[in-house]
């Protein structure tokens, strides 16, 4: 698959760089998306710009969609004027929503009864990460299907996993990032609080945390927004609280107690109520600063 006729639907944070890495690696990419300026911009970038996702599915051997949640991915392939009307037997649609398994599999179901083959492919790695092409990417489905598409997948991944081959055993790696995504981002928080209430320079205590066994992706990429003060969002609190309550109900589903996910889920809760559920997910410091009394900012040089 050496180039290919690609569709992609979703043109938001992480879908745009992820088209753009399509075009760079020289793929004819047609785009849909439910706004118009991002299809437009990226027209002018030599996307092919569609006016619905049947236009899409008319024009591409493989679909991309990078959707916000469940009833989006199930609206643009099921719906009136879908991608399921119009996709070829032997296409495939590659969904890197973070998704409900359950709405993964329904989608996958419908679209065989078409002979059009699913990937369940999430991905992890911010904005910055699908523009550098180095998302880790957690693919669900048959290995075949896998196989034909990993060249693509390898375009905006620097690793690529066939975590399953049931239908939706990506969107459960995907929950399971975010569970540990989660829980991070709280000891992270609570670290920086508790050093900044004690008197220490929270950069400082980044500084030293990173070169020991607490050094993690959490303090490697989102500390300095928490030392800024920029929680201008790469992936949003309220995205992270939809993923939360997934990975809740298909933990009560499965009978696996998450007690930390649970208790950072309400701490997200908190901040939608509060106004912040469009900041980046980081933020859920800031609950405990209001806590504390204490900001978690570095301190300027005297």
């Amino acid at each position: 698959m050496a180039t290919a006729q690609v569709g992609f639907i979703g043109l938001g944070l992480m879908g745009k760089p992820m088209t753009r890495r399509f075009l760079g690696a020289g793929h004819r990419v047609a785009v849909a998306n439910r706004s118009r300026p991002a299809v437009d911009e990226l027209a002018a970038e030599g996307a092919v710009p569609c006016a619905s996702p049947a236009e899409v599915a008319k024009q591409a051997e493989v679909i991309v969609t990078c959707l916000p949640d469940a009833p989006h991915v199930e609206d643009v392939v099921l719906g009136p004027n879908g991608l399921a009307g119009s996709m070829r037997p032997g296409s495939v649609l590659i969904d890197c929503t973070s998704n409900h398994p359950a709405s993964a599999i329904k989608v996958a179901g419908e679209l065989a009864k078409r002979g059009v083959e699913m990937l369940d492919a999430p991905v992890s790695g911010a904005p910055e990460g699908a523009a550098q092409g180095t998302l880790s990417i957690m693919v669900g489905g048959p290995r075949k299907t896998f196989d034909r598409c990993k060249p693509l997948l390898d375009v905006l991944g620097r690793k690529v996993v066939l975590v399953g081959e049931a239908p939706g055993s990506g969107c459960i790696a995907k929950l399971a990032n975010q569970i540990l995504v989660a829980i991070t981002f709280l000891g992270v928080g609570e670290a920086l609080v508790f050093g900044a209430k004690a008197g220490l320079d929270p950069a400082a205590l980044v500084e030293v945390l990173g070169a020991g066994l607490a050094r993690c992706g959490a303090l490697e990429v989102k500390a300095p927004k928490i030392l800024s003060g920029d929680f201008r969002p790469g992936a949003r609190v309220r995205m992270h609280v939809k993923d939360l309550r997934y990975a809740l109900d298909q933990a009560r589903e499965r009978q696996v107690a998450l007690p930390g996910a649970a208790l950072v889920s309400q701490m997200f809760n908190a901040q939608v109520a509060n106004g912040e559920g469009d900041l980046d997910h980081i933020s859920i410091v800031k609950v405990l600063e209001r806590m504390a009394g204490v900001e978690a900012r570095a301190r300027k040089a005297s």
